[in-house]
């Protein structure tokens, strides 16, 4: 009997895994005589959204999901919780799993009897949430900054000019507000609403102690869980249990996160903030290039998954401490899987049937669009051979990048931040790195790729 089911997409960036992932959903259940709606949950909100009678109806709920969303609407429908990756890459595999396996979402907005083993993702999708809406801000920023070095890289230092409106824009108000939101978001996946105000002012304390991105994280997750915990523990009569929510949890769940961050984890990890922040401002050129070399490499291994987003993480959080080189390496290695894969369908076109040269023209695209996600089709199909490919072309693009000193200032956008004055250091060089790593990657899976796998596929 066909099954009604609605899903959720969302992954941090909410730009391509949350659309390739419902467009897979989509595909597979139709081809299987399934009904089928995705909302998508992208980088301007939600689009394709559910109404209150297509949820009320579906037999069953798919969350693929990276980041923290509002499932309270599903309160009672059978809820299955899975990756963007997942579902994007064996999608069928995931509808039959949801089917069979999904449970009931309780009245408390939790899936019931969590285990430590669920509780594990659940932490990547709090730092990825944290993150999801940070990113906004850092790539505001990091432009307002950019915009600002047009009228000459000291100009901002001249009260009244537009170039010092644009520093006050970018450099002290948009990354101020960095960690703060990374810190208040991260708890907010965590608790909800109660974990809200004590993540955003654990993470201004971070900030403004000099923790950096760090400190915000752990601040994250420490108001998080506090908060989550008095949430489950805390009693009180029924008369006063209005005031829980608005008045005693953010209060103490604010008080011990602060508390916390300004006598135990605020210094110790403000050092390590600035020792790191010291090597990677002094490292030798050797040094840079090993940097750049596993940057890159993590950020082609999985192609957007938990790798990938640590390495880029890595990259946007030292962003707020003014270290722009190992960002400009991730972006540099981010587009070369796509991009290789485009370069390998043209130059090795007798290897590849009409349909995969045609998603390699496509791949080209939104490699230069710093989506490496573009390679997955192909990495899906030999992995064994593509993904040693990307790997490779990712390192040499990063270890290229740091050897010459590029910077970013942006944490996306692809080529089309070079149009930008200033928003990428050494143009020339920087372009010079990617089209190095495009060429490795591409060239070495038109060599590793065998003719009669074609042959094989078409019989």
């Amino acid at each position: 009997m066909n099954k009604r089911i609605i899903a959720i997409t969302a992954c941090p960036t909410g730009v391509a895994h949350t659309f390739m992932a419902a467009e897979a959903l989509t595909v597979a259940a139709t081809k299987q005589g399934d009904w089928i709606k995705v909302e998508t949950h992208g980088s301007v909100g939600a689009k394709n959204e559910l109404t209150s009678d297509e949820i009320a109806t579906a037999d069953v709920v798919i969350i693929a999901a990276d980041i923290d969303v509002d499932l309270s609407r599903f309160t009672g429908k059978r809820l299955y919780r899975t990756s963007t990756g997942a579902a994007l890459k064996k999608p069928a595999l995931e509808i039959s799993q949801a089917l069979t396996a999904a449970t009931l979402y309780g009245e408390e907005g939790k899936i019931q009897a969590p285990s430590l083993k669920a509780e594990l993702p659940a932490v990547y999708k709090h730092l990825m949430t944290g993150v999801s809406h940070m990113l906004p801000l850092v790539v505001a920023g990091g432009l307002c900054i950019a915009l600002s070095f047009v009228f000459g890289i000291q100009a901002f230092k001249e009260p009244g000019t537009l170039a010092a409106a644009l520093m006050q824009i970018g450099g002290k108000a948009a990354f101020a507000l960095m960690v703060p939101v990374l810190a208040g978001f991260i708890a907010f996946s965590i608790a909800d609403r109660p974990g809200l105000a004590p993540g955003l002012i654990g993470g201004m304390l971070a900030s403004n102690s000099g923790a950096g991105f760090l400190g915000g994280i752990v601040a994250g997750f420490l108001a998080g869980y506090v908060a989550k915990y008095m949430v489950e523990k805390i009693r009180l009569p029924q008369v006063m249990d209005a005031l829980k929510p608005v008045l005693v949890i953010p209060l103490l769940a604010t008080m011990i996160t602060g508390l916390v961050i300004i006598y135990v984890v605020g210094g110790p990890v403000s050092a390590a903030m600035m020792g790191l922040t010291t090597f990677l401002s002094g490292m030798t050129t050797a040094n840079a290039m090993l940097l750049g070399i596993l940057l890159g490499a993590m950020q082609c291994f999985d192609l957007g998954g938990p790798v990938n987003k640590a390495a880029y993480t890595f990259g946007v959080g030292l962003l707020a401490s003014q270290s722009y080189q190992p960002m400009a390496a991730i972006m540099a290695a981010g587009m070369v899987p796509a991009l290789g894969m485009g370069v390998t369908t043209w130059l090795a076109k007798a290897k590849f049937s009409q349909q995969e040269r045609e998603a390699g023209k496509a791949s080209f695209v939104l490699g230069l669009c710093f989506i490496s996600e573009g390679a997955i089709p192909f990495a899906a199909r030999d992995p064994m051979r593509v993904i040693p490919s990307t790997m490779a072309g990712g390192a040499l693009a990063g270890g290229l990048s740091m050897f010459f000193g590029c910077t970013l200032m942006a944490p996306h956008g692809g080529l089309f931040v070079l149009a930008i004055p200033h928003a990428v250091g050494h143009v020339a060089m920087y372009l010079i790195s990617i089209i190095a790593g495009t060429a490795l990657t591409g060239v070495m899976y038109a060599v590793l790729k065998p003719a009669a796998q074609l042959q094989i596929a078409e019989s």
